[in-house]
């Protein structure tokens, strides 16, 4: 089963965010290491997971942004 890039993006936030809670609670600093640890782990998998994933897109860059394209818009 192929576990979605998204998912490990969400699940690292998640547990940064979740640091960051704890740093301002002023949990023990045990658990902080373990998680900044844990964090460190994970930032590496999520960046090596969404670099080396196979997405293809048909998007060039005549496209620009989706938001604001260039040239592709009627003045009325």
């Amino acid at each position: 089963m192929k576990i979605p890039v998204m998912l490990y993006v969400i699940l690292t936030t998640l547990l940064l965010v979740t640091l960051t809670i704890m740093l301002a609670m002023d949990a023990s600093f045990t658990w902080m290491f373990y998680m900044t640890c844990l964090g460190e782990v994970f930032v590496v998998i999520m960046v090596y997971k969404v670099l080396t994933d196979h997405y293809t897109t048909a998007k060039t860059f005549d496209d620009f942004y989706e938001d604001h394209p260039i040239g592709k818009q009627k003045i009325t």
